[in-house]
């Protein structure tokens, strides 16, 4: 064979490797479910804002509670995170940020669920000094004061954790939590229990929940191509008190 038809073929042989490969995507399915709960749920404290005549002032007429265990009239469990395990790969991190806003001196939403790397954006929307602090066992520690009404804080969240505490050092009953995960693909139920992670790519998964008092759950399943995985989860009430449980803060 002569030198130049050899280096002929190695040539195409190297085009032909280096052309984009097409038709090897897996698609993406949906995974949808609805979190339950099936014990007697405990008493959730009104919360006493007396320490601070503002905090009184803007919940004027209204009793406010700690959301400790939020159960709907059909036993449905809200307030519960709801991921995928671990790394998706390929996953990109979501451009739009979490929000989590300090309005009539508690934390709206109390659960929340971001990506490693996605930005975390803190709104102080009440007329008075708030102190948003991330207790943190990783590198997602911040603690900012924010006196007035209108100012904000963004904080690129930077290590995985399940859940780290978010809390005001002025107000000791202002409490929240975030679930920071590894991948794009995560949801918090609301009152109805129920929750969607849409566009996951298809393949086998570990799908956990956490909840504040009451912990992790998992389950496995699949996901197919254009399908629809529907996985339910059933707390009883009776599951060990999780580690990051804040006690007598209010």
């Amino acid at each position: 064979m002569r030198a130049d038809t050899r280096i002929a073929i190695v040539v195409a042989a190297v085009a032909v490797w280096a052309v984009p490969r097409t038709g090897t995507t897996t698609g993406v399915g949906t995974i949808k479910g609805k979190v339950m709960f099936t014990g007697t749920a405990p008493r959730n404290p009104l919360i006493a804002m007396g320490a601070d005549p503002n905090c009184v002032k803007i919940n004027a007429g209204t009793k406010v509670n700690q959301e400790l265990v939020v159960v709907g009239p059909n036993g449905t469990l809200a307030n519960v995170l709801v991921a995928i395990a671990g790394e998706v790969p390929g996953a990109a991190v979501p451009k739009t940020p979490v929000v989590i806003e300090q309005r009539g001196c508690i934390y709206h939403p109390r659960m929340s669920a971001a990506m490693v790397g996605q930005t975390l954006h803190i709104v102080n929307n009440d007329a008075t000094l708030h102190n948003i602090t991330g207790v943190s066992q990783k590198g997602n520690r911040f603690s900012l004061g924010q006196p007035g009404a209108g100012m904000s804080f963004d904080f690129t969240l930077k290590d995985p954790e399940m859940l780290m505490l978010v809390r005001c050092q002025v107000h000791k009953w202002m409490l929240g939590y975030i679930g920071v995960v590894s991948n794009p693909f995560f949801d918090v139920t609301q009152a109805d229990g129920t929750f969607t992670l849409k566009n996951v790519p298809a393949g086998k998964y570990t799908i956990e929940t956490w909840h504040e008092r009451y912990g992790r759950h998992s389950k496995e399943l699949e996901v197919s191509d254009g399908g629809t995985a529907v996985v339910d989860f059933t707390y009883t009430g009776t599951e060990p008190v999780p580690g990051f449980l804040v006690r007598d803060v209010f």
